[in-house]
């Protein structure tokens, strides 16, 4: 059985429910514990997070609905923090660390915003070569061994447009790079999440991360926790059980 859900976004940030309908749909999905997060504020992408004005309603909500569920649920308050995140990221339950852009100069360019914008960020600042993009991006992931975070997220989102964007993932420039980064995270002992929110959106056919990367994390002796990344209510713990194995 799943109990747990601990990434499901909300209409603080650009999820598409509020709070209170988040909640009530996991108690009806039978779950025990929801985690309601919001991104972190990035002042170069403020449509996307939480502005810093409306943190601490966030938080007030959460611990509202935390008491007034307390018997049918655990709701805790999270917090994505991405890795260029400096404010905002404290009076949380947890964090996520998580990596969505790559910083190029002065610019900050998303990994998972569209095919379109990952092609010209490759073409523009990696003369096209994908394998000197994704080691950048496992390379800024790594950075969370200096930071505070209690989950790594989606840990190879740089592959999110792989049917726009192809890759051969048995390269070995590739495999360095994800193992590099693994091995550096894997010594804070803390979980990485199978996140399915790539899956459930229609973008791939294996969870972040892939199940050759989720081997190798556990041959080593990672932990994991399921996530949804559920940006509206249907998503909630969606496919979970092709993945109680991990």
């Amino acid at each position: 059985m799943i109990f747990s859900d601990l990434h499901v976004h909300s209409s603080f940030c650009d999820g598409k429910n509020p709070p209170e309908e988040i909640v009530k749909t996991a108690i009806n999905k039978g779950l025990k514990q929801i985690g309601i997060v919001a991104h972190s504020y990035v002042p170069f992408d403020a449509e996307s997070c939480i502005p810093l004005s409306r943190i601490e309603e966030f938080q007030s909500e959460i611990k509202r609905l935390k008491e007034k569920y307390s018997t049918s649920i655990d709701v805790l308050c999270g917090v994505e923090a991405d890795i260029f995140s400096t404010d905002g990221i404290d009076g949380f339950d947890y964090i996520i660390g998580s990596v969505h852009y790559l910083k190029q100069g002065d610019r900050y360019i998303s990994v998972d915003e569209s095919p379109e914008i990952t092609k010209m960020m490759i073409n523009q600042y990696y003369v096209g070569d994908f394998y000197a993009m994704a080691k950048d991006y496992f390379e800024t992931v790594s950075l969370w061994a200096e930071r505070r975070c209690d989950i790594i997220g989606h840990f190879d989102l740089v592959k999110k447009f792989k049917k726009s964007v192809p890759f051969d993932d048995t390269d070995p420039r590739y495999i360095s790079a994800w193992q590099s980064a693994a091995d550096r995270l894997l010594k804070l002992n803390i979980p990485f999440e199978i996140n399915l929110g790539g899956i459930n959106r229609g973008y791939l056919d294996e969870p972040y991360p892939s199940r050759k990367i989720l081997e190798y994390i556990k041959n080593r002796g990672g932990k994991f926790v399921l996530s949804s990344d559920a940006h509206d209510l249907e998503s909630i713990a969606l496919g979970f059980d092709n993945y109680q194995d991990m």
